[in-house]
């Protein structure tokens, strides 16, 4: 139908193509002219540009000139010129899209097309990349035509210094990865002066490897976090308890879903053991979701598949690339879980500073782009969560790869042996291979099994990270066989070896279907690079996960009728085209399970940009007095309606409470008397009241001067925001994790959140506005010590990182804070020490 339809009202994809040529016709009838030019008058072009933008050109009118000069510079200066399908890659880009280009065409160069045109206007490209190593080297390969032709690079890597940094963000194009262009937005909203932000507003991102970022990658959020006060001492409990617990009997484990649940006796036994009578009591939330994450730390996160053990550290391991993840931490007690579990030192959980989603952190760019090579198995997903289509880009020479179909087995036992013997007969011709594997038990087994034959490989899993690069660079070599653990985002080109093309080009071997689709092809993808001769062929057994899980029953019940023996594959289209759909029902799954974590963030969201958006006011500003007095006319108002409702007799009004209602608030002891405010009518009660608190006001002005009064009105509402901002993170967290719960009582949990959000919002404007007028009438200047930002982590999915420190002002308070380090000296938090009786 799909195919009748295309036939009928014409493809897509094929329109998008037809349309930008005519921008590439313009670019090649440019290409002699920019030859003609000398290096001088080529980067003069620059200026020429941007002299053309003030007075009113668009870039979309430049776009031909501007992409044949960069071609030109290209040509000069790399030796690289563009070919007419990356062009159409760079206009794919410009116009906000997301280029899916096959492996080797490259798209590194493409980049430099839209990322030089949008440079022009001088408010910053950020190019995204998914490493340090990449985002190194594409800055300087790629700067080198970016500087010959006037235009600043910048880099952002991890480690970089303050100044460094900020310098980096005011380049006009600035390289680095998601992890840290996130970071720094969210640092950027927690720094006390303007001068300490890094970045400037978010204009244009190109997306490296645009599916790993923004699908992958986007299942965990980036966190900014501080060190955390609960013991790890429960974690070592529950792991000598866990393992006495026993599979089906005491707990089930449902791989699908990737969840844990204990049963009737697990819980009976555990109670025994922990030595309580109701593990689901109120009092024992804390112990039950211990429980619970102990259970699965057991029964789901696998060694040397999920995470590693490293020098006495718990690393986890990326399922989509293979690489280690050093200082990410699963979130929710799980990493501390895993390390009890495996015996090594149990980290404290952190506490939530500040966080977003990748989803809503490249939401805000003003324009957004990316490119990769596997994009359009989730194209609904980009266009429902991100609005960018996915354009497909014909490759500048014929894909001449075979695959073949899939080949399965009874049991992965059969599976190995043939995959060796592929290897075996292959290898003895010479002609390269790369084998992929989803785990890193599958690489080492794989290993093994090809020693004991005598074939010489490399392994490229997350336990030679280091190596990877080189590995990959030599897999095209004549005889090499190279097993590596997926092939995602890798950003090495495989070159094939003299007379390799001869022997058939580099053989791809997959011993697995991968849940997603894409990263199958990714593996593929790397055979048969621009028009090389090249194979692919997946090995799979009933046994395998995707297999086990998703889609075996039917070809089992075909090779048990047809008597089929172990090492007795099948081999048919058929069997491709069902793991395929397989595979589309775990995508459709997955997406629904990405799609509903950002239903909930986006009611997050808003109340972000409401706090983020007041502190921008707060920085910005030149003086607070107004939006402080506003807030003080608020409470007396709330106070008034408390204490001399107008719907009550003034004779039955409360003075008195009145009166240290205000105390509490703005006016000094005693300035207020009960007895003369009942003289008052109710409009002149309210003026006399705002007196006093202009009159208390001003004479705190006068004892601090003008300058640190404006000073001391930034820092406490700076303050009092992010404090309460903190408190409001865990409050929500708290929400969400019980809000599934209402289903049962026939309520849409995501209405219930988005109604109860809603008022614990409110309620935190609130307080938000009575203790900064508290504070602000009872602060005083000191000296300065630590700022919480030179505590504070940065986390993506729990990823720790230090902060920048930064030199600012604090304040001293009468009465110290609740979430306030005690004045006692025990190192706790005010509320859990001496005031946790008030």
């Amino acid at each position: 139908m799909i195919k009748f339809l295309k036939k009928l009202f014409g493809d897509d994809n094929e329109k998008e193509i037809k349309r930008m040529m005519k921008y590439v016709e313009k670019i090649n009838l440019l290409e002699a002219e920019m030859h003609k030019l000398s290096d001088v008058s080529l980067a003069g072009k620059t200026e020429v540009f941007r002299r053309r933008l003030e007075k009113g050109e668009t870039i979309d009118e430049i776009l031909p000139e501007a992409f044949a000069v960069v071609r030109e510079a290209s040509r000069r200066v790399l030796g690289m010129r563009h070919f007419d399908v990356q062009l159409l890659g760079g206009v794919t880009l410009h116009e906000g899209n997301i280029a899916e280009m096959r492996t080797g065409e490259g798209k590194t160069l493409v980049g430099t097309l839209a990322t030089y045109l949008n440079a022009l206007p001088g408010k910053g490209v950020h190019v995204v990349t998914v490493n340090d190593y990449l985002a190194k080297r594409d800055s300087e390969w790629m700067g080198k035509v970016y500087r010959f032709l006037g235009l600043s690079v910048g880099l952002i890597v991890h480690g970089l210094d303050f100044v460094d940094r900020k310098q980096a963000y005011y380049a006009d194009i600035t390289y680095g990865t998601n992890n840290e262009f996130g970071f720094d937005y969210l640092r950027d909203n927690m720094v006390i002066y303007p001068e300490q932000m890094v970045q400037r507003p978010l204009n244009y991102a190109i997306v490296d490897e645009v599916d790993s970022i923004l699908i992958d990658e986007a299942r965990t959020p980036l966190i900014i976090s501080g060190p955390g006060e609960k013991s790890t001492e429960l974690y070592h409990v529950l792991a000598r308890i866990v393992p006495k617990l026993k599979e089906v009997e005491d707990y089930t484990i449902d791989e699908k879903a990737r969840t844990v649940a204990p049963t009737e006796s697990g819980i009976a036994k555990a109670e025994k053991l922990l030595g309580i009578s109701n593990l689901y009591d109120s009092e024992n939330i804390e112990m039950s979701h211990h429980f619970n994450q102990a259970l699965r730390a057991r029964g789901l996160m696998k060694r040397d598949r999920d995470y590693v053990v490293k020098d006495g550290e718990v690393v986890i391991v990326d399922e989509f690339t293979g690489r280690l993840m050093f200082g990410r931490r699963y979130s929710d007690g799980l990493h501390q879980s895993i390390e009890a579990k495996e015996g090594v030192k149990v980290e404290r959980e952190s506490q939530t500073l500040a966080s977003i989603t990748f989803q809503n952190y490249f939401r805000m760019y003003n324009k957004l782009s990316g490119m990769t090579g596997t994009a359009k198995t989730e194209e609904s997903e980009f266009r429902k969560i991100y609005n960018l289509d996915v354009i497909t880009i014909p490759t500048n020479k014929a894909v001449s790869r075979q695959d073949l179909p899939d080949i399965i087995y009874k049991n992965t036992r059969a599976k190995y042996r043939a995959v060796v013997e592929s290897i075996t007969e292959r290898h003895a011709k010479g002609q390269p291979l790369l084998v992929g594997t989803t785990s890193i038990v599958q690489s080492e087994e794989l290993s093994h099994l090809l020693k004991q034959k005598g074939v010489p490989h490399n392994v490229l899993n997350a336990k030679y990270h280091e190596m990877e690069a080189q590995i990959i660079s030599q897999a095209g070599q004549m005889g090499a066989v190279t097993i590596a653990t997926n092939m995602a985002g890798r950003g090495t080109d495989i070159v094939l070896g003299e007379g390799v093309a001869e022997l058939g080009g580099l053989h791809i071997i997959g011993t697995e279907r991968h849940e997603s689709r894409r990263i199958d092809n990714q593996l593929r993808g790397r055979a048969g690079r621009q028009g090389d001769p090249g194979s692919s062929h997946f090995y799979l057994s009933l046994e395998d996960d995707l297999m086990r899980l998703f889609g075996s029953d039917n070809i089992a019940t075909i090779m048990e009728k047809l008597g089929m023996g172990e090492d007795e594959p099948i081999e048919h289209s058929l069997i491709t085209r069902s793991i395929e759909q397989a595979q589309k029902k775990v995508e459709g799954r997955n997406f629904d399970i990405r799609k509903h974590v950002l239903e909930y963030d986006d009611v997050m969201n808003q109340q972000r940009m409401v706090i983020y958006g007041q502190r921008r006011q707060i920085l910005m500003g030149e003086s607070m007095r107004e939006n402080i007095f506003h807030m003080v006319e608020k409470l007396i108002d709330r106070g008034m309606t408390l204490f001399a409702d107008e719907k009550v007799y003034s004779e039955e009004w409360d003075y008195q409470g009145l009166v240290e209602y205000c105390e509490e608030i703005f006016a000094p002891a005693g300035q207020l008397k009960a007895d003369e405010l009942a003289k008052f009518s109710r409009e002149e009660l309210r003026e006399e009241l705002l007196r006093v608190a202009t009159v208390s006001y001003d004479g705190r002005e006068a004892l601090f001067g003008t300058d640190n009064m404006r000073e001391m009105e930034k820092v406490v509402m700076l303050k009092v925001v992010d404090s309460k901002w903190m408190e409001h993170l865990d409050a929500m967290d708290t929400l969400r994790e019980g809000i599934s719960l209402r289903s049962y009582g026939q309520r849409d949990p995501l209405i219930e959140y988005k109604i109860e959000a809603y008022d614990m919002f409110q309620q935190l404007i609130e307080i938000i506005q009575e203790d900064i007028a508290k504070y602000i009438y009872r602060v005083n200047i000191v000296s300065q010590p630590e700022d919480r930002l030179q505590q504070a982590h940065a986390v993506h999915g729990e990823e720790e990182e230090e902060v920048p420190k930064v030199k600012q002002p604090i304040v001293n308070k009468e009465h110290t804070g609740r979430n306030e380090l005690c004045t006692c000296g025990s190192g706790k938090k005010y509320k859990k020490c001496c005031g946790a009786n008030q």
